[in-house]
């Protein structure tokens, strides 16, 4: 038992792992060797900064901006691929193209001065999002589970997808979270579903044959009142008569 879960949790954590130590790698060139990797960042509406779609995520600021981003994107990524192993890398790639995309479009930009967006926090929503919605769609008592531990790790990040400081890229954490939810009910029917029980299965067959009968019932009540008017179709004739006709012959005679 121990060495399967040893091998499980290799298993998930090499790619949560190696994105880590992508953007801490980029990061030290970029100190080390004072290199502006800003400028792969996301520029909103501009074609130079449509490399940053795939960019963006690696390039940090400072030692902060990373040191904040490094703990939420390896546990919200670990629980991505240990939950949802079979799903997890396309939930990634998609929740990454899409904030995006969706940044590059939306976001903040000044004809002045450049406004570039760079961090892997849009990630960080979107797989927040996604962990917590996809348990709920699923209606998955684990993963509802997983639903309410996210809340409780990170529930206090949603106040920065509101425009509080203009120095963060609420935009980014907007559109982040919004992707999360999309993909999560994307693919709500794909990777790990609710055990659904016999008695459940039965108790819809015996609805439906309930509803069947029952309409059953009403047609024949139906065509059976239509038959019975059809046979009480009775027909009544008036004869109308003078009143002295109506009178028996020797009526008013004295005799």
């Amino acid at each position: 038992m121990k060495n399967y879960l040893g091998k499980k949790f290799i298993q998930i954590s090499k790619y949560p792992f190696l994105f880590l130590l992508l953007i801490w790698i980029v990061f030290f060139i970029q100190t080390s060797y004072r290199f502006n990797f800003v400028k792969w960042g996301v520029l909103p509406r501009e074609t130079q900064g449509l490399p940053g779609i795939f960019t963006s995520v690696f390039i940090h600021g400072d030692l902060d901006h990373i040191l904040s981003n490094s703990f939420p994107i390896f546990i919200l990524g670990l629980m991505l691929f240990f939950f949802y192993s079979k799903i997890a890398r396309q939930v990634f790639v998609w929740i990454w193209l899409i904030s995006g995309i969706w940044l590059w479009i939306g976001g903040r930009n000044n004809p002045d001065y450049p406004i570039y967006h760079v961090g892997a926090s849009t990630l960080i929503y979107g797989l927040a999002t996604f962990l917590f919605f996809s348990g709920i769609f699923r209606k998955h008592l684990r993963l509802m589970v997983v639903s309410a531990l996210v809340v409780f790790l990170y529930g206090s990040i949603m106040w920065g997808i509101f425009p509080l400081k203009q120095e963060i890229s609420w935009e980014g954490h907007l559109f982040g979270a919004i992707a999360g939810l999309l993909v999560a009910f994307n693919f709500r029917k794909e990777g790990p579903q609710r055990f659904v029980y016999e008695w459940e299965n039965e108790t819809e067959t015996e609805a439906d044959v309930l509803e069947t009968e029952e309409e059953r019932d009403w047609k024949e009540i139906n065509d059976k009142n239509v038959v019975d008017n059809n046979h009480n179709d009775i027909k009544i004739n008036y004869i109308y008569k003078k009143f002295e006709d109506s009178l028996p012959k020797n009526f008013g005679d004295d005799n």
